[in-house]
Formats: structure tokens, C-alpha cells, sequence
């Protein structure tokens, strides 16, 4: 299928309104369309593995929406949009697993807050994406579904834990999708899987209805192939939720209009963009080529009109082991969570991790399974979170004291690795070269990962672009003005259009 002379790897969400509304084409058809391409690349061809659960009741979503477009003007700013969501949001009409091989059957009798904002604004949700159990993990493996693939690479890793979303989105299984970020969950995939993915700042997206990890750090965020999508989702999500009290902070954000308004095409003139240099890796075989496509980026940022002025952190990687909370709030915050939600086959992560009901290639869950089930007891504690504080006061000071609108920097600092290679220590460490995707996660910051070019050997790069809490408008701008000046989306060749 094609919508407006564009193939479903690159059709917009304006394309798919136009087509809707002129009667191009019906909301059925259009979902028929997607779940096509699921069936044809998810267990056959490529065999992507991105998909958990595809969702029985997605056509009968649609021909609701055709009803009503048959009957009137269509309400919601996703109206007829198919979605795909991770696999740690809860739905009342799948499975919610988690991730995890024995939650396989576990439901749930309500819809997380974003989940119902999706369907309020006429989004049409086709399935379940896969992640690592728990969400635990940068990489693609977990005990209930096994290995997803990158589809622009196949032998090598999606990232993580936001795979299953970033393949599918990637794959033209739907155009938008959801994902979580605690660690780079979000932005570490759209990186790998040449996306454009966000981090807002935890707190504007209510967090209700989602498995947490790190629930400081925990948030909400889109996934799309250009940024203006991406916008239009986030305009969806944010907001006041009382049964989530860290959205107390969107409160305090007050921002009243639209992200939409923010994306103007030349919203990188005038701009001041600090290069972070700390955040990138030291030259050699593996970062070489990233380094090489971010210098590329540089000058794409300069030439839109962007004041360019390199700038350093000393002891980065010092500071973000500092700030590593996982090991102190992640065992009570995941056992809290579950202990609240009725029928669950095991309410503690450390009868999971006992009993061998996880991917053993995922060893942060035995770290977190061995913290403490009262973290405010422990000093340690403590000087994490004065060390967050004060690395977020670091950042800021910077930004301020340079008059910077925001940092830029590799969203990792090496291509995505081989499936064989993800266990090896670079990978599987915060101070190796996943480093700058850390930065916002172990300070409260918000980013978006924008596609970035690829390297020579054509595997996708992405920019990362770090920002002041709250000031995701100037994210979303920035971003919208160097997709503008080049934009560096490309649909994967292993799943062409049907």
C-alpha cells in the first residue's frame, strides 16, 4: 500500500488524515494494511520478532472510527493512527508480560493513563511490542520473546528496552509508537533503528499503569519517523494524572500550548548549541565512524543557523556511576508496584530471579534483585541522590554560563553491536558506549535522539539533544530544524513495501 505516493516506512500522520478525510482509503483498510506487513515481516522473511501480541480487536477499533467518519467530522489528533505499545503499558484487552515468560497470560482489568489517552485521541492500537524482562536490560533479549532483530541491520541489536517499538515502527508495523525510559530505553533504540525518539522529563507523562525500574527516573515517551509525529503523540500524553503523583511537575512546567507550536523550519537560526566532547568516544575502530557522522551533523547544525561552541565535563563517566540508582531504588520500586496489582503470578523480583524465571543473559536483574528493600536506610543512598543533584546543577550551570539553548552529542558512542557482541563489557556498562544516552536519565534532564546519517558501512547514527528540565519545546524545536535543513530518515531494505 501506498498513501500519497509514500509507502507505509515513510507515510506521516498528516498523509494518513488526508487520505482519511478525502475518502482515499478507510481506517480499515488502513489497519488491514499494517497488520499485513506484521504477518509478512515478523515471524517470516526477516522475522524482525517485534510483535508480542497483536491485537484481536484492532479491526473492529476501525470500523468504529469509520462509522463515526462516515457520520461527521472525525475527533482526536490520532484519529485512525495504528500504534504499537511496549510491553510494560497495561491493557484491558491483551496480555500485559512485562517482558517476562511467566506474566505471559497475566491481564489486567484497565488501560494505563497513556494507553487511554492513545484511544481517546482516535489512535487504533494493533499490538504489543517486545522488551527485555523487566525492562532491565540495552538490549534486545528477554525470557518471553527471545532476540528482536534491527531491521536496518538484521544481524545486529535493535537496542533496548523499547526494541520491539522502535523495530516495528521502523518496519512499518505503525507509524508511531510507545516506549519507556529509565536508563535510554527510548532513545538507545531510536539511535539503532534510525528514529526519532524522546525522553520527556519524568513527570509530564503520567507513569500510572506502567512496571517501573527506577521510579525517579521512569518516563513515558514517543517513537516516530519524523519529529512532527513524534510531537503530535506527546502533545497526546502529557498532563495532571491524580494517580500519579510525580505529574505534580507538569504543574509546575505550565506549559499550556501545543509542542506543535514549537516546530518552526527555521528554528535552529539563532540557537546556541554546546558540542559536549566528554560525551563522545575516544577515536577508534568502533566510534569512528559515528564520530566521523556526527562532525557531519555539526556543520548540518551550523549551516541552519546555529551558533556552535564545543564545551567539556570533566569526569563524565565518574559522575554518571555516581548516579546509578538502580542499585539502591530499583528492587523496592519494582516489588511496590507489583504488590499493587491483583492476580499477578509473583509479586517480588527476587522469587522471578530465584526461580530462573528471566533471560540469564540479562544480569541486572540479579543486581537489582540483591539491593535493599529500604533504600532510605543507607547512606550510600543518600549521596546518590546529593551526586544527582549536583551533576544536574553541573549541566545547568554549563548551559547557563555559555548563554547554550541545549548540549549536543552522540546518542551512542559506537554503531549498534552485533547480537554475539551485546554481552561484552563496552555494552553493558554505563560509562562504556552507552555513556551519553545516561546523562539525561541521571539527571532528571529531558532528550530526543534524532536520526543523525549513517556511516560508511550504513548503519544508522543518532544525535542526541539534552535540554533543561521542562524545555522540551526547545528540544522538539532544535530537532525539527535540522530534520528540516536534511532530514536523514531512511525505511529499512529487509522490510520493503508489500
Amino acid at each position: 500500500m501506498e498513501i500519497n505516493g509514500k509507502t507505509l516506512t515513510n507515510v506521516t500522520i498528516t498523509d494518513i488524515h488526508s487520505a482519511l478525510l478525502t475518502r482515499q482509503m478507510s481506517v480499515r483498510e488502513l489497519v488491514s494494511a499494517h497488520l499485513e506487513r506484521i504477518d509478512a515481516y515478523d515471524h517470516v522473511g526477516p522475522a524482525l520478532n517485534a510483535m508480542v501480541f497483536v491485537n484481536e480487536g484492532a479491526l473492529r477499533v476501525a470500523d468504529q472510527l469509520d462509522r463515526s467518519l462516515r457520520t461527521g467530522t472525525p475527533e482526536g489528533a490520532l484519529f485512525g493512527v495504528p500504534v504499537v505499545v511496549k510491553d510494560n503499558l497495561i491493557t484491558r484487552d491483551m496480555p500485559t508480560a512485562f517482558g517476562s515468560e511467566i506474566f505471559r497470560h497475566y491481564r489486567s482489568s484497565t488501560d494505563a493513563t497513556v494507553i487511554a489517552k492513545l484511544r481517546a485521541a482516535g489512535a487504533v492500537i494493533v499490538g504489543k511490542t517486545t522488551m527485555p524482562d523487566w525492562a532491565a536490560a540495552w538490549f534486545a533479549n528477554s525470557s518471553r520473546s527471545g532476540w528482536t532483530k534491527n531491521p536496518q541491520a538484521l544481524e545486529r541489536s535493535a537496542g533496548g528496552s523499547s526494541c520491539g517499538t522502535a523495530a516495528g515502527v521502523a518496519a512499518g508495523y505503525a507509524p508511531i509508537g510507545l516506549g519507556t525510559d529509565t536508563g535510554s530505553s527510548i532513545r538507545l533504540p531510536a539511535a539503532f533503528c534510525n528514529l526519532v525518539g524522546m525522553r520527556p522529563t519524568p513527570g509530564l507523562v503520567s507513569r500510572e499503569g506502567c512496571s517501573p525500574i527506577v521510579a525517579l527516573q521512569d518516563t513515558i515517551g514517543p517513537l516516530a519517523r519524523n519529529v512532527t509525529d513524534l510531537t503530535r503523540v506527546l502533545d497526546t500524553l502529557v498532563g495532571y494524572d491524580p494517580a500519579d503523583p510525580l505529574t505534580y511537575r507538569h504543574s509546575i512546567a505550565r506549559h499550556r500550548r501545543p509542542y506543535l507550536d514549537a516546530l518552526r523550519p527555521d528554528s535552529m537560526r539563532g540557537k546556541r548549541l554546546g558540542v559536549l566532547r566528554s560525551a563522545f568516544g575516544v577515536e577508534s575502530v568502533d566510534t569512528h565512524g559515528v564520530n566521523q557522522v556526527m562532525e557531519a551533523a555539526i556543520s548540518q547544525c551550523a549551516a541552519g543557523g546555529a551558533t556552535i561552541l564545543d564545551v567539556e565535563v570533566a569526569n563524565l563517566s565518574h559522575l554518571i556511576a555516581q548516579t546509578f540508582l538502580y542499585k539502591f531504588t530499583a528492587k523496592r520500586d519494582i516489588n511496590r508496584w507489583l504488590a499493587q496489582q491483583p492476580g499477578v503470578p509473583m509479586s517480588r523480583i527476587e522469587e522471578i530471579v530465584a526461580n530462573a524465571d528471566h533471560d540469564p543473559r540479562i544480569p541486572l536483574l540479579s543486581y537489582i534483585a540483591d539491593g535493599p528493600d529500604h533504600p532510605e536506610s543507607m547512606p550510600e543512598f543518600h549521596s546518590a541522590m546529593a551526586a544527582r543533584e549536583e551533576f544536574l546543577s553541573k549541566l545547568v550551570g554549563l548551559l547557563e554560563s555559555h548563554q547554550l539553548d541545549a548540549f549536543i552529542f552522540p546518542t551512542v558512542q559506537a554503531s549498534a553491536p552485533l547480537l554475539a557482541d551485546v554481552m561484552s563489557p563496552e555494552w553493558n556498562t554505563v560509562d562504556g558506549y552507552l555513556a551519553p544516552s545516561v546523562l539525561a536519565s541521571s539527571t532528571g534532564m529531558p532528550a530526543i535522539s534524532v536520526p543523525a546519517g549513517f556511516t560508511a558501512e550504513g548503519f544508522p547514527v543518532g544525535m542526541e539533544i539534552l535540554g533543561r528540565p521542562f524545555d522540551e519545546s526547545t528540544l522538539l524545536s532544535l530537532a525539527y530544524g535540522f530534520e528540516q535543513t536534511a532530514s536523514h530518515h531512511r525505511a529499512p531494505e529487509s522490510t520493503p513495501n508489500l
